[in-house]
């Protein structure tokens, strides 16, 4: 996932880079079926696919800057830091201006960005969600209560 301003125009200088590599590859002609065909082939294949990644990387961000949904959803916990990554870049806001609300150094937020807020702790997810200014709605689903009818079809 691209987080800053910055990776975006590194992935765009590497977009670059491999839609070169691959007219490259695919201006090689070998006769086919020989090993250098079948290694071109692969080679294409593989830079196909590393190309199709960063531009989906690059338009997920474009969209997240220039179209900011009103709604981020996190299907669960282990899913909210990404989510919150998401709102700061749509929200405009960088990671020195989010350091500068938390009232830490700007490496902090890389740090914990890097990681997903692995390290975070759960006090400072809260004060990121605070400093945000966005609602997190919590929901606690239980597990289901077996019925008399899980209980029957277990015994036959």
């Amino acid at each position: 996932m691209i987080k800053t301003r910055h990776q975006y125009q590194n992935t765009n200088r590497q977009i670059q880079i491999f839609q070169e590599a691959l007219t490259n590859a695919r201006g090689q002609h070998y006769e086919e079926g020989s090993d250098e065909y079948l290694f071109q082939q692969m080679d294409v294949a593989g830079l196909e696919s590393q190309l199709a990644d960063l531009r989906a990387e690059a338009h997920h961000y474009e969209q997240l800057v220039s179209a900011p949904p009103s709604r981020i959803v996190a299907e669960s916990f282990d899913e909210l830091p990404i989510a919150l990554i998401k709102a700061r870049i749509a929200l405009g806001m960088t990671q020195r201006e989010l350091a500068e609300q938390l009232g830490v150094q700007e490496q902090q937020i890389q740090r914990y960005e890097a990681t997903d807020y692995a390290s975070a702790s759960l006090q400072r997810i809260g004060q990121v969600i605070r400093a945000l200014n966005v609602q997190v709605r919590e929901e606690i689903l239980l597990p289901r209560a077996k019925t008399v009818t899980d209980v029957v079809s277990v015994i036959e």
